[in-house]
């Protein structure tokens, strides 16, 4: 059967649908731990040995596990429908279908781990895992969106549109941020919304871990600050200083949730909000980080600050070529 064409816009359009659904499972996941419905399913893929459904619509914590599951398999769906748009897009890239079929394959791999978390009755390793799995999976989409967002050189040479010290930067900035969503992980595994009352929590005082994860979030800010001061500065092109403000209003709003979750003794409704925080944290990073470069071929909207260094995989002709069409623009 012939698949119908998709122009690239329209590709574009699946793989951002597909990286909401994938933020949109996070945080109804949050919400069966949140609603003490982790175990409302005594086992997996059935809900009951007996049952692949809860055995009584009453039943709320059953039905939320239940649906959460249901969930999971539209999600999946979606990733298969960017697969496939990856084979109907035209022209046809192959770099986008390798990608795509990472996440099946992601979903895939957090369904196993979430059977684990049932069977191993909520311990705090396997819910940890399950949730750095679907960070691991939204990273997956936005690498795809990103990219099925621009046009290759023939060669795959890339212009960097940041100086060294911006680049490095930016990998500290990534650091920070995977520190402090790993200590917000270890926040979770310590709080009191463990899923059910019968749960294991990680043996660590909660104020302690709290510390640890508000310095991390310090730490973060921090950094994300003086980047954006570099970039400001002349260290990068102005998409980058975009993407840093973006990534500095998200911040501060996640910052202003946890702070005020833990005055409110975390009542459930904020740790949800936090949860999807996280999530829009995480691919505000991932952002600013793809956004330090693009194809050597992309067309020129402007001029770059100065001082910033470009690259190419073969002898930089592509980049000196440009640089004489920007001059002879000007003149």
């Amino acid at each position: 059967m012939r698949l119908p064409e998709l122009s690239p816009r329209a590709y574009r359009y699946v793989v951002a649908a597909t990286l909401a659904s994938l933020v949109f499972i996070m945080v109804t996941g949050a919400a069966v731990r949140l609603t003490d419905s982790g175990l409302g399913c005594s086992t997996w893929p059935s809900c009951e040995p007996d049952s692949f459904t809860p055995r009584s619509a009453s039943d709320t914590h059953g039905m939320v596990e239940w649906v959460n599951r249901l969930i999971t398999g539209a999600v999946g769906l979606f990733t298969l429908a960017a697969v496939v748009g990856a084979r109907a897009r035209r022209p046809y890239r192959d770099d986008l279908f390798r990608w795509s079929l990472g996440l099946p394959a992601w979903v895939f791999a957090n369904a196993l781990v979430g059977a684990l978390v049932v069977w191993l009755h909520l311990s705090p390793a396997s819910v940890i895992g399950h949730f750095v799995l679907s960070l691991a999976a939204v990273w997956n989409a936005v690498v795809l969106y990103e990219r099925a967002g621009e046009e290759p050189a023939a060669d795959g040479g890339r212009r960097t549109l940041a100086t060294g010290s911006m680049v490095a930067a930016s990998r500290l900035l990534l650091g920070a941020a995977g520190v402090v969503i790993l200590t917000g992980t270890l926040v979770t595994g310590s709080g009191p919304h463990a899923g059910d009352e019968r749960a294991d929590r990680i043996d660590i005082a909660l104020d302690d871990v709290v510390r640890i994860h508000g310095a991390a979030m310090i730490l973060f800010l921090g950094v994300t600050l003086a980047v954006l001061w570099m970039a400001r500065d002349g260290d990068a092109d102005a998409r980058v200083v975009a993407r840093l403000r973006q990534l500095l209003v998200v911040l501060v709003a996640q910052a202003g949730i946890g702070y005020w979750q833990y005055f409110t003794d975390v009542p459930a409704v904020l740790v949800g909000f936090h949860v999807f925080g996280a999530a829009l944290v995480w691919i505000a990073v991932l952002r600013v980080w793809f956004s330090l470069s693009e194809p050597a071929t992309a067309s020129i909207t402007g001029v770059p600050p100065a001082g910033i260094a470009r690259s190419d995989p073969t002898d930089g002709g592509v980049d000196r070529a440009v640089d004489t069409l920007r001059t002879g623009a000007r003149e």
